[in-house]
């Protein structure tokens, strides 16, 4: 290869700037499972793309629907719901992969499952039917619910009824 393309393929820092590339390596994180905009740009970067290369990439398969951040959030929802997760865990986990409020909100509000119903399954998958009568186990169910993500109102549901 002559100096031309050495600098085309690879930058001074030993990235790749070529965007075609980048698009297949990121349409090969997309045949294993949906990933949101930002979550592939980085994968894709962290392979060894710059990230200018990386966002073209990402933005095309976007533009083809190949990505697509609406389909992204509601596998993942949906995933998180069978994990016994409550909808501010769920949302939490989102907006640190840098989705879009507006779409975590209507996924979550959308979403069929209901929220109190869950919360009440994942405390009997956990705990058992039996609600403690000691404030210390009392409490200790309470914080599993909280740290998997539901609300108060879910927590006092789950609590109550059994």
């Amino acid at each position: 290869m002559n100096e031309l393309q050495d600098e085309k393929i690879i930058n001074k820092a030993g990235k790749s700037t070529d965007h075609l590339e980048a698009r297949k390596k990121a349409m090969d994180y997309l045949s294993r499972r949906e990933y949101g905009f930002y979550e592939l740009v980085e994968k894709v970067v962290l392979y060894g793309f710059l990230k200018e290369a990386a966002l073209i990439a990402v933005e095309n398969l976007s533009s083809e629907g190949l990505q697509d951040d609406k389909r992204y959030v509601e596998s993942f929802v949906q995933s998180r719901i069978n994990q016994g997760k409550g909808p501010l865990r769920i949302q939490q986990e989102l907006q640190h992969r840098k989705v879009s409020d507006n779409l975590i909100n209507d996924a979550i509000n959308e979403n069929t499952e209901n929220w109190f119903k869950l919360a009440e399954k994942v405390r009997l998958k956990k705990f058992g039917s039996k609600i403690p009568l000691d404030f210390q186990k009392n409490a200790k169910e309470m914080k599993f619910l909280k740290y998997r993500g539901f609300e108060s109102d879910h927590i006092q549901y789950a609590m109550k009824n059994r």
